[in-house]
């Protein structure tokens, strides 16, 4: 099982290039505590977690990299906050290509050094991430160095990669078939973490694509969950504003530091139509969130991993979601991905050595 059971709705790659590690098929599991005790008694959460290299990100790095060995490239330059990085890594290996990676500064020593377990050539560049401007002219290099014959650039994002992309709406087609086989009835949200809003417009297209199948009557409200220190697109999906806006970004969540626009006119545009609104959280309430996930469902994710979560209790607060609406949070990435961040979580916390008398 992976993406490629969806082949004929991805971009086309013919069999004999597609490289697999079994991504997808991840599991969607109800909450048990956190959703109850907020209102919500049909909040179920998609472990994106479970992929191969720990996040959602696998389902691009199979089409993307597919996609490359089928046009007989063979050196993968790309660019990421982390995950991209750990995925393209990963499939890159399993393909037998090169692959170099440009990280946002911040990007967390878990991540690079699952890069570089994968055989990458990493590099971080100062104040990439932050810097809008500065991370604009990155791109401007990166997607030089893509150009070459041999090379393709790789950047989680329809403006860059298309082919990728169209592997991380395969979330979509697997929820619409959980949905059925495990709930019943349609769901009515589905909350998307966002940096550059790649995630939140594969989810959108994917519904979009079964709604024009006639395998679904509506999609469902895609909604768009950011730290406010990364604004680009929830203020103006909520205000009803027509396009994204470049920021200069101060949030700590490792993996949704992207100042710049990206997908994010794209994500404006799209996810509106559906009911989904934008979503503002602390960095605060997504480490809480993180830490609530863990000792109350048992889900070990990063930060990032909690933020759309972190989203959908704000929003149930304001009283936006019905309480017996069906919500679907993915869980995007695995918590071994972000150190730093347990560390937070542990603060305080030992393990102390006893001796058998104190055991006794």
């Amino acid at each position: 099982m992976s993406i490629w059971r969806w082949a004929n709705w991805i971009t086309p790659v013919p069999e004999q290039h597609r490289v697999t590690l079994g991504e997808g098929n991840t599991p969607l599991v109800r909450s048990t505590s956190i959703g109850p005790a907020a209102g919500l008694e049909n909040l179920w959460l998609k472990l994106e977690s479970g992929n191969p290299a720990g996040s959602f990100k696998d389902r691009f790095g199979a089409a993307a990299i597919s996609a490359m060995r089928a046009e007989n490239q063979t050196r993968c330059v790309a660019t990421s906050s982390g995950n991209t990085g750990s995925a393209v890594a990963a499939y890159c290996a399993a393909a037998g290509m090169r692959c170099e990676i440009a990280v946002v500064e911040t990007a967390p020593q878990g991540k690079l050094r699952q890069m570089m377990a994968y055989g990458a050539n990493v590099y971080r560049i100062k104040d990439f991430g932050l810097d809008p401007d500065l991370s604009a002219k990155a791109f401007e290099t990166l997607m030089a160095q893509g150009e070459a014959p041999d090379a393709r650039l790789q950047v989680s994002s329809y403006i860059y990669s298309v082919p990728g992309m169209t592997g991380v709406e395969t979330i979509s087609f697997e929820l619409a078939e959980q949905a059925e086989q495990q709930l019943q009835r349609p769901i009515d949200h589905v909350f998307c973490p966002a940096g550059g809003g790649g995630l939140c417009l594969a989810v959108c297209r994917g519904f979009a694509r079964l709604v024009s199948e006639s395998r679904l009557p509506v999609s469902p409200a895609i909604e768009c969950v950011q730290p406010e220190g990364n604004d680009t697109m929830a203020t103006a999906l909520s205000e009803g504003a027509d396009r994204a806006r470049p920021i200069t970004c101060t949030t700590n969540i490792s993996g949704l530091q992207v100042p710049n626009i990206n997908d994010g006119h794209l994500v404006v545009e799209e996810l509106r139509p559906t009911g989904g609104r934008g979503q503002l959280v602390t960095d605060e309430a997504v480490w809480n969130t993180q830490q609530r996930l863990a000792t109350e469902e048992g889900i070990f994710t990063e930060p990032a991993g909690a933020t759309a979560l972190a989203g959908c209790l704000e929003a149930a607060t304001a009283g936006r979601i019905d309480s017996d609406a069906v919500v679907i949070c993915l869980v995007t990435g695995s918590g071994f991905k972000d150190e730093a961040s347990v560390d937070r979580m542990l603060d305080g916390i030992e393990c102390p050595t006893l001796t058998l008398d104190e055991l006794g």
